[in-house]
């Protein structure tokens, strides 16, 4: 038999396999390829968190299988992080579960919720897993176009109002994975709203809310009533820069949550139980590693825009995550974001994401992560300063 399998037939072809493969080649030539394209945290796992793993690690018992759910301590360590910061407050036995990372929580949450044929509305572009998990899951995907928030929740209302068979859920992310575009309580509470009139339920990602520059995130559940219908993911990958640790939340409504849990309790045993202990202590632990994390990240993007610039490639300021969502230079527009990440590769010894690989609506776009340093950042722009001027000039 060679047929491929049902669901990878419902998968496109990856587009960051081919950039990967090309990063791949070039670093095998022994070329320093200065990598943005994944969203991968460079700097080390704040030290009280590493040392209360390690604490953890010496006694025997921990080495046991886990809980599928997360560890009680954990998940009352995650309710206490949402009433201190969102001022929300969740029970820690039925509204809360702890997660391999934001990702994993997020596509068995698909899995839960999903039936064959159901409509998710997500935004385009979107984090792959926004779309890919239902899909995996059996649902189909209505794409909303997201070029801003106002934008996409129109397009959500549009959809509510006239696709057939009715919406089963709703997919918000912001700060967003792409676009890095924040919003505010008001765009929150006319999401639940659009959603109780539709009786649709709403799945939030903000696994990007300490990383902000201006103005904090905010939560979808701080809005009244949003615990009726909405379950929001969130992780500790960027926060505590520990994405290796993979270890995440999923919080909200009860019935989703139960869900959740009982899908897992199919599939994993739980995060390493050292692992569960040390994001109890993260969660729970002086914060100011957090400010530093964060002030790297802000540091990083002023730089990366003053220098791109200069080197004539102007690129929006994003206000959140560490990711920089760029418009292909004017001369390159029509050249498409794969063939553009391509060619800053062979030529300029820089990675990048291409758009497309978020979204037809990703196209003619890039993702640029705040992943290496500020030198880095410096000397990547001095390559493509010289490599539009070659082409300037040719």
């Amino acid at each position: 038999m060679t047929e491929e399998f049902y669901r990878i037939q419902r998968l496109p072809p990856y587009v960051f396999e081919e950039v990967n493969r090309l990063k791949a080649q070039l670093r095998g030539q022994g070329r320093d390829v200065i990598d943005f394209g994944m969203g991968n945290p460079d700097m080390p796992t704040p030290q009280h968190i590493t040392d209360k793993l390690i604490e953890t690690v010496r006694k025997p018992k921990t080495n046991r299988y886990s809980a599928s759910k997360g560890i009680n301590g954990l998940r009352k360590s995650i309710a206490r992080y949402y009433e201190r910061r969102f001022r929300v407050k969740l029970n820690p036995d039925t509204q809360v579960v702890a997660t391999l990372g934001s990702k994993e929580g997020f596509a068995n949450l698909a899995q839960a919720i999903t039936g064959p044929g159901d409509v998710i509305l997500a935004p385009n572009p979107a984090y792959p897993i926004h779309a890919y998990g239902f899909i995996i899951a059996g649902g189909l995907i209505q794409a909303i176009n997201a070029p801003d928030p106002e934008t996409y929740l129109s397009g959500v209302a549009h959809a509510l109002e006239n696709v057939l068979p009715k919406p089963k859920a709703v997919v918000i992310n912001y700060p967003s994975n792409p676009t890095a575009q924040m919003v505010n309580l008001d765009f929150y509470k006319d999401a639940v709203a659009l959603a109780r009139k539709h009786d649709t339920l709403i799945l939030s990602d903000l696994a990007y809310s300490e990383i902000y520059f201006d103005e904090p995130a905010v939560s979808l559940l701080e809005v009244p009533g949003a615990l009726d219908i909405a379950v929001e993911v969130n992780s500790l990958s960027k926060t505590y820069s520990m994405a290796g640790w993979r270890v995440g939340m999923a919080v909200g409504n009860e019935r989703m949550i139960k869900a959740l849990a009982r899908v897992k309790s199919y599939l994993d045993y739980g995060a390493y139980t050292p692992i569960q202990v040390a994001a109890a202590a993260a969660l729970d632990g002086p914060q100011d590693c957090v400010d530093d994390i964060r002030a790297i990240y802000k540091s990083r993007r002023d730089t990366l825009v003053k220098s791109f610039a200069n080197a004539g490639w102007d690129i929006p300021v994003p206000p959140a995550s560490m990711f920089a969502w760029a418009p292909l230079p004017a001369k390159y527009a029509d050249m498409g974001s794969l063939a553009f990440s391509k060619m800053l590769m062979e030529e300029a010894d820089v990675a990048v994401a291409p758009g497309v690989g978020f979204g037809e609506a990703g196209e003619g776009f890039v993702r640029i992560g705040l992943v290496e340093n500020e030198q880095r950042i410096r000397q990547a722009a001095r390559n493509i300063k010289q490599l539009l001027a070659r082409r300037s000039a040719a």
